[in-house]
């Protein structure tokens, strides 16, 4: 079934006019009706059509009084975000599809995804790139689920998350026992098509998540702007707390900790950090969990001891990101290489 068949058969049917090419909206009157109709999801009425399709080319089940199970096997969830020219969207697409290839590490992955990496974890996890002739694509993935960014005919940006397993994604929902009873828990998620409402919110899910984090990458301006702030010292109940270096391995180690997967969903604490940092005793990671807070980068989750990173704290661990991977790693690989030469001519 192809979702963007179905919304155009929608908007005829609502006579909103479009201009489609391939499976890619160019075009919608409505855009705030289109989607709409593109979130209504009913299973009921899915179930219906598969069902006379069935009787009429397969009607050998019906006739022993049998009947079909509808499962999901695979599935594709597609946000499309289209400009009006395609010199809009060119120069900002190269600049995050390259960027995201430096900064998308296996955390920010299992992020999107809504996954989590665990010490037993045994999923592979990757980005690729290719160039194709139609465009260039930036694939991650995560064992069966993947999110892939790429354009369409210039003017569509695309984000799409895939799904070969939908039993990989964990909900609360009613598991009947073989005693009859039942409970609320987390499990797997059914194969059913009556999965599709909930599956399709996780993939929506990941969609909006990844276009968080690659909205930092398009606004040089504002992203300057807040790294300068955030490297100056603040004042705060006549107190005085240093900015963030990011030409400085400790802050950019803090930085970059503070950006795993888990804690971006769920919350850190100064505990959970020191993992990652163990030469940081309990005193200075309060102190610097203060830095971090009262330079706007994380705030404090009501009635807890967890702090969430904001998004300014999201764009500045972007930024500091692109500057070790875009800057610090390359000139370090270049200088390893360059060294011995040097050596030499001494």
């Amino acid at each position: 079934m192809n979702g963007h068949n179905l919304l155009a058969y929608k908007l005829d049917k609502k006579q909103l006019s479009y201009r489609m090419q391939d499976n890619a909206f160019l075009e919608i009157s409505d855009i705030e009706t289109a989607q709409k109709l593109s979130d209504r999801i009913n299973p009921q009425g899915l179930h219906k059509v598969l069902d006379v399709f069935a009787r009429r080319y397969s009607p050998v089940p019906e006739s022993l009084g049998l009947g079909y199970t509808w499962t999901v096997q695979q599935i594709e969830c597609a946000t499309d975000i289209m400009f009006r020219k395609p010199e809009y969207l060119a120069p900002i697409y190269d600049e995050i599809i390259h960027t995201a290839i430096y900064t998308v590490k296996p955390d920010n992955i299992a992020t999107f995804l809504g996954q989590r990496i665990t010490y037993n974890c045994t999923k592979e996890i990757g980005t690729n790139y290719n160039q194709r002739i139609l465009g260039t694509r930036i694939k991650h993935h995560m064992g069966d689920v993947s999110i892939k960014m790429y354009d369409k005919f210039g003017c569509v940006l695309r984000i799409e998350s895939t799904c070969n397993d939908i039993s990989t994604f964990r909900v609360e929902r009613e598991v009947q026992h073989r005693d009859g009873t039942s409970d609320i828990r987390k499990d797997p998620l059914k194969k059913s098509i009556y999965s599709l409402y909930q599956l399709f919110t996780i993939l929506k899910s990941a969609n909006y998540r990844y276009l968080e984090f690659i909205s930092s990458f398009d606004d040089h301006s504002s992203g300057r702007k807040k790294l300068d702030e955030v490297s100056h010292s603040r004042r705060e109940k006549e107190r005085t707390y240093r900015g963030f270096n990011f030409f400085d391995s400790r802050d950019l180690s803090v930085l970059e900790a503070i950006s795993k997967g888990e804690y971006m969903t769920f919350g850190i604490q100064g505990k959970q950090i020191r993992q990652h940092l163990p030469k940081i005793t309990p005193s200075a990671m309060t102190r610097i969990f203060k830095r971090l807070k009262v330079h706007g980068l994380i705030e404090k989750i009501p009635g807890s001891y967890k702090y969430l990173i904001t998004a300014l704290g999201k764009e500045i661990i972007a930024a500091g990101l692109s500057i070790k991977n875009l800057i610090l790693v390359p000139g370090a690989y270049i200088l390893i290489f360059l060294m011995p030469k040097f050596c030499h001519f001494a």
